[in-house]
């Protein structure tokens, strides 16, 4: 038998783990798990064998400590991937994945994933080589999140696919394949689907809430697309919810965990606790289930939760061991977790030579590579939508514009959350400038983004900055780096520095990589204008030995104030080290941003208005003093009333007003549908949104995404936030009239479809084929996303009003015309009934191929029909 030298005897791992002592580490052929020739099965069962109670809980956290005996590696399990490889430093950044759903094209989102992929793999062996092996730098990615975005009001709603399971299934078959890749022997990553199983806000209390949902709702919105996902791609990781449901904490509900994901569902991963969800269970202020923490996670890992995440308290699961003595658990139970764990390292190859896998030979010149940046600005072009189109679009490259808006020029647009370091990023002002000229653009934020958010902050020049320099001053400010979390002792490093705008590599004080350091920079600044300032909120800022609130601080013109500002970062989640920044900003509260607007439109013949939201409005579990949003959620659709005032005064002028909107949720248009010529939706479109929408604006491409959410006029007849009976939410069971529908989208062409091929009678039991002729009519190529939705109203009240079925984009060039046909597998023929059962289609369904859903689109946009089923 032949054994692979073990690179834990060198005292390093070459292929995907973390530097360990070589002292006391298993050497070469000792033991069988690091035979490369037995099946993953038989390494694993050898491995687990191995390990005392003890070792085993402890490879049970997420911060998995080495086990130097044993050659095993200390892992860290978290890291994030929603689209892009994120809070590692630089990365090739996508559309949000509120956005990359709105594209409808499955297989651009197979190349997104296999992008990310790509990226990550090689960041990881790269940070490997350079001796990191912390949070955000390993394989196991805790992405996709597909949960239903069921109420526009919830925070995270941006990091889903959307409203439709169907739509949320297979962007996430694509996702998870891309993720995990096609190599029969190795994962290329982990894709972890989350949250299972039922989670959609709201975040202020989802700690402690209880969801009591029925059958029917379970099984019809909260549990498809996760059905989906594990049966068309087979992700190695599923991640557990905060809540509870039916009275059970999600991680140890054996209904959910048992019951439906492992024996219903066929889920063969490992599952992983969302971060302190394990914690929840015992905690008085929580959930209350349980009285200690040895309880906790017996009952959680009985149930199947594998991996714990402990944020904020360690693990959990270091309780284990007295759990076992007390009888609370089995340690053959133990054992089963850790084999689906380690099975997961294992086929990632983290005990293999690294030659015998591919995907180690990623070289980091893919990240941000052009190829990459190409990709993600088709993305950002694909996952635009056109509300609304008056005749005013394209414009014309010899007009005036202005550039008007919060969310013109702020880069946190581009990014939504969970996100990395953009490579090449570009905002909607650069795109336009750089496309119309400076000469012909004319710019002005005009508002806040809502309240005192504001997005215009300037790097605060070195010009303004000096320090004493014996009895004069020099250009300049004095910077004292520490190693640790606190400025104290002496610091490792000190500088005068030009201004504080860096993008570092490791730390300032030590260049080491994943380090905490602390930051101090001292001296005097002298603005070139009297006037009231504000500093962002990144870093601590005093002023004259007082610190800087929010309402800003009146600064002098000509008159030297000293000036102290701080920055403490560490290797935590919310706060990673991983190529830090910092950047210290300043707007002029006295700046007049209406009369500048006004002043804009003025110079112009056509005012483009940039609206919306960002993700430091809507998020997770977030702190926000905003009228219209609370703890990341919302508690209004509209426009925060800032933007409503201006946008009000610069239709007012008579020049014509196209509204281009970036929220990662829905927004109350129904004033911009009713009053201006154009309105376009961009969601959070990646680093490639300046590029993207000047094209999109100047028709250099026919815009074809699609709304994968409703956009609703107010919460009017909608259910609290808590409350997740689907009773008139989204289009499938809204009974009022939304102001742009899901599915909605125009393009700059025209489309018509004819010649409808379809049986009158079906057995639901077999495939239904349905095709069409699809023409474009106009002048430009274009794409298409041809949707198909089925409606069965046979008298049943809470049967969906429709549901889509089946959706491709395709490309149809001008004046050309292409069959589109579709086969709709017999799972997809079944409704599911009151007590969440799925039954076959029986009775005369009615059925629409077209550009939206029926009676939204224009005629000639969609084709109709009716199936009678029978037999089945």
């Amino acid at each position: 038998m032949k054994y692979f030298l073990s690179a834990m005897a060198l005292g390093l791992s070459l292929s995907g783990c973390q530097i360990v002592d070589s002292s006391d580490v298993a050497t070469a052929a000792e033991f069988p798990f690091q035979d490369q020739s037995l099946p993953i099965e038989e390494r694993v069962e050898d491995l687990v064998s191995r390990m005392t109670l003890e070792e085993k809980a402890a490879q049970m956290y997420d911060k998995a400590p080495a086990i130097e005996r044993l050659g095993v590696p200390a892992y860290v399990y978290w890291n994030e991937a929603l689209h892009g490889v994120a809070r590692a430093g630089e990365a090739t950044v996508f559309p949000q994945a509120i956005g990359m759903a709105a594209t409808f094209d499955e297989e651009l989102m197979l190349r997104i994933a296999t992008t990310i992929s790509d990226e990550g793999r090689a960041k990881h062996h790269d940070f490997l080589k350079r001796g990191n092996a912390s949070i955000y730098t390993g394989l196991t990615f805790w992405s996709p999140n597909i949960n239903i975005f069921r109420d526009p009001r919830w925070g995270r709603g941006q990091e889903t696919y959307g409203e439709d399971p169907y739509l949320t299934g297979r962007m996430a078959v694509n996702f998870v394949n891309g993720l995990q890749g096609d190599d029969p022997d190795y994962l290329k990553t982990v894709a972890t689907v989350k949250h299972y199983a039922v989670h959609s806000g709201p975040e202020t209390t989802r700690h402690t809430d209880d969801y009591d949902v029925t059958d029917k709702d379970l099984y019809e919105t909260y549990l498809p697309a996760f059905a989906t996902a594990i049966a068309d791609a087979n992700p190695a990781s599923a991640m557990c919810v905060y809540n509870a449901v039916r009275g059970i904490p999600g991680c140890a509900s054996e209904l959910l965990m048992q019951d439906i994901l492992r024996e219903e569902l066929g889920f063969s991963g490992f599952v992983v606790s969302d971060c302190g969800a394990i914690g929840n269970i015992h905690r008085p202020e929580h959930h209350d289930y349980v009285k200690t923490k040895a309880e906790a996670a017996a009952i959680s890992v009985k149930a199947g939760t594998e991996l714990v995440c402990g944020d904020g308290e360690g693990s959990v699961y270091a309780a284990l061991p007295e759990a076992v003595e007390k009888g609370l658990i089995d340690e053959a139970v133990i054992d089963r977790a850790l084999k689906r764990i380690f099975t997961a390292r294992f086929k990632l190859g983290m005990f293999d030579d690294p030659e015998k896998i591919s995907y180690a030979a990623i070289p980091m010149d893919v990240v941000g590579s052009d190829k990459h940046l190409a990709l993600t600005k088709e993305a950002a072009r694909k996952s635009f939508v056109l509300l609304k189109n008056d005749g005013v679009l394209p414009l014309k490259a010899d007009q005036k514009i202005a550039v008007i808006g919060p969310n013109a020029d702020n880069f946190d647009v581009l990014i939504g959350n969970y996100h990395g370091k953009p490579v090449r990023p570009v905002t909607a002002l650069e795109g336009l400038r750089a496309r119309f000229g400076n000469g012909n653009v004319a710019y002005a934020p005009g508002s806040s983004l809502g309240g005192t958010m504001y997005t215009h902050y300037d790097t605060v020049p070195a010009a303004v900055l000096s320090h004493r320099d014996g009895d004069s001053f020099a250009p300049g400010i004095k910077a004292s780096y520490y190693e640790g979390e606190e400025a104290q002792g002496e610091p490792a490093r000190e500088a005068i520095e030009k201004a504080i705008d860096f993008e570092w590599k490791g730390s300032p004080a030590t260049d080491a990589i994943d380090e905490a350091f602390t930051a101090v920079w001292e001296g005097f600044i002298s603005p070139a204008v009297t006037s009231r300032y504000r500093f962002g909120p990144d870093l601590a800022v005093e002023i004259d030995g007082k610190p800087v609130e929010a309402d800003g601080v009146d600064l002098t013109k000509g008159e030297r104030h000293a000036i102290k500002v701080s920055l403490s970062k560490a290797p935590v989640w919310h706060n990673n080290v991983i190529e830090p920044m910092a950047r210290l900003e300043w707007i002029d509260l006295n700046r007049d941003l209406a009369a500048e607007a006004m002043a804009a439109a003025d110079k112009s013949d056509i005012i483009l208005f940039f609206s919306g939201l960002s993700a430091k409005l809507e998020g997770e579990e977030m702190s926000v003093d905003v009228p219209g949003f609370v703890g990341g959620d919302r508690t209004s659709l509209d426009l925060p009333a800032e933007q409503m005032a201006l946008l009000r005064k610069l239709q007012a002028t008579g020049k014509p007003v196209v509204l281009v909107n970036f929220s990662g949720s829905a927004v109350n248009l129904s004033w911009a549908d009713e009053n201006l010529p154009a309105v376009v939706q961009g969601f959070y479109p990646g680093e490639a949104t300046g590029l993207a929408v000047s094209e999109l604006l100047l028709g250099d491409y026919s815009p074809a995404g699609r709304l994968p959410v409703t956009f609703y006029k107010d919460l009017g007849g909608m259910l609290p936030l808590n409350d997740y009976s689907m009773k008139n939410r989204t289009y499938k069971y809204f009974t009022g009239k939304p102001v742009y529908p899901f599915g909605h989208g125009l393009s700059y062409t025209r489309f018509a479809y004819s010649n409808l091929s379809a049986p009158e009678t079906h057995d639901p039991s077999k495939p239904l084929t349905l095709s069409v002729t699809l023409a474009n009519q106009g002048k430009m190529d274009s794409d298409e996303v041809v949707q198909v939705y089925a409606s069965r109203r046979n008298g049943e009240a809470d049967a969906p009003i429709r549901t889509l079925v089946k959706f491709d984009r395709v490309n149809v060039p001008a004046g050309g015309s292409q069959k589109v046909s579709f086969t709709i597998a017999p799972d997809k023929l079944r409704f599911v009934d009151s007590d969440g059962s799925r039954k076959a289609y029986q009775g005369t369904i009615e059925y629409s191929i077209g550009s939206g859903q029926p009676g939204t689109v224009a005629a000639g946009a969609n084709i109709t029909g009716k199936v009678t089923f029978s037999g089945g």
